[in-house]
């Protein structure tokens, strides 16, 4: 069987599923596999197809009908880090680090919709021509992106970022060489003992992955707060965790919840540390001034391409939501940010740790910067693998009160 009647055949089974399929209840999945399986066994009396023909064709029709069509393949490989659907002809995916493009293409664009309205449907969010861009998650955590016309030129785009089943440990990520034993053995005594810590990166630089293996450092014990645009986070060692995510307005322009509205409503429910996702706009005032009053050992990430350009971007995010002279706002950051981490994507596709620096103040205008740990990079393999680690510079660490108050070792 070629290609183009496979095709053929597949719109045929699928049809004929639609046309059974009792619209007066309710159907399991197994109902509608049971379902299809018995047109395809039907179907074979007249086309001759091997087993494995039979089930793939089972699979695809199910996909097209109850699950994501032909990305569920793509969702379901593990291997996969990111697949990019740039309108219903052209689907890309990284996979070990390499983009690539496939040679899959949905039937239409109307079809390509569909599996864009089931993703956000099933978090409550709205998208189409009046709202054409939203942002949402997949059931395992993935995160979705979604851009529809007339904004998006070239058809629908969806993007999903995909996450590993389980999160990823800071013994796996020093295994990796994202990060040294000695560097992370720091960075959880930072967090134990209460340090506010921020992580920088550039996109796909593996901030989230990063705030996750931290947040797993938190004791047990203690009471936190995630609050995200599209819930990621996997933090597994707390037990009493609260977790919330924004709301898009509805096609009224109503019932928007912002992360801004988050931190507030936060801190009156009792936190021992906020994790905010990402701050991109005025809410990172809110976190800041969160950070100042009594709520140590807060973390959370944002988009910068240097520690100092996170720092100038915070800045810039403080001055959207108020109106405060500039000396003021970087004395704020100054005092509530213990600990910048930055975090890049080498030219070699690694995702590695270029710098932890510590905050120990605001002194002649300036917010001060104390770099504790800088990558240092030593050559290249001959398959262009850059060799480098992540090296302890000779500066001491200014900020100790914390390590103290903790019962930690001050060691750094």
């Amino acid at each position: 069987m070629n290609s183009a009647e496979r095709t053929a055949l597949q719109s045929e089974i699928r049809q004929a599923a639609r046309d059974n399929i009792d619209l007066r209840r309710e159907l399991t999945d197994e109902e509608i596999q049971d379902l299809i399986t018995r047109i395809v066994f039907d179907r074979s009396k007249q086309h001759y197809m091997s087993v494995t023909e039979k089930q793939e064709i089972i699979n695809t029709v199910f996909n097209s009908i109850r699950r994501l069509d032909i990305l569920q393949p793509l969702i379901e490989d593990k291997a996969i880090t990111e697949v990019m659907v740039n309108g219903p002809d052209d689907i890309f995916i990284e996979k070990d680090g390499k983009v690539g493009k496939l040679e899959i293409r949905f039937d239409s664009q109307e079809k390509l919709e569909d599996v864009i309205q089931t993703i956000v449907s099933r978090v409550n969010r709205i998208v189409n021509e009046s709202s054409p861009i939203v942002d949402a998650r997949l059931k395992d955590g993935s995160r979705v992106s979604v851009v529809l016309p007339p904004i998006a030129l070239n058809g629908p785009i969806l993007t999903i970022r995909k996450f590993p089943e389980k999160p990823m440990s800071i013994k796996q990520l020093v295994k990796m060489g994202s990060i040294t034993d000695q560097a992370a053995e720091v960075l959880q005594r930072m967090v134990i003992s209460k340090y506010n810590i921020f992580i920088c990166g550039g996109t796909g630089s593996g901030k989230t992955t990063f705030l996750n293996a931290l947040s797993n450092f938190i004791p047990e014990d203690e009471r936190i707060i995630t609050i995200e645009d599209s819930a990621e986070l996997q933090i597994s060692s707390v037990d009493n965790i609260v977790k919330m995510e924004t709301r898009n307005a509805n096609t009224e322009g109503k019932g928007e919840v912002t992360i801004r509205d988050l931190i507030k409503t936060s801190l009156r429910m009792r936190p021992e540390r906020i994790v905010v996702g990402e701050v991109r706009g005025a809410e990172a005032l809110d976190m800041l001034q969160a950070m100042n009053t009594g709520h140590d050992g807060s973390l959370s990430t944002g988009h910068a391409n240097s520690t100092k350009d996170m720092l100038s971007r915070l800045e810039t995010m403080v001055l959207c939501g108020a109106s405060l002279p500039l000396e003021a706002i970087r004395q704020q950051i100054a005092s509530a940010i213990d600990i910048v981490i930055h975090l890049s994507r080498i030219r070699d596709k690694s995702r590695r740790t270029m710098e932890i620096v510590e905050v120990p103040g605001y002194k002649d205008g300036e917010i001060q910067l104390n770099p504790l740990f800088v990558f240092e990079e030593e050559g290249e393999t001959e398959d262009k693998k850059v060799i480098g680690t992540l090296k302890r510079t000779e500066n001491k660490m200014h900020n100790l009160l914390k390590f103290k108050m903790a019962g930690i070792s001050v060691e750094v």
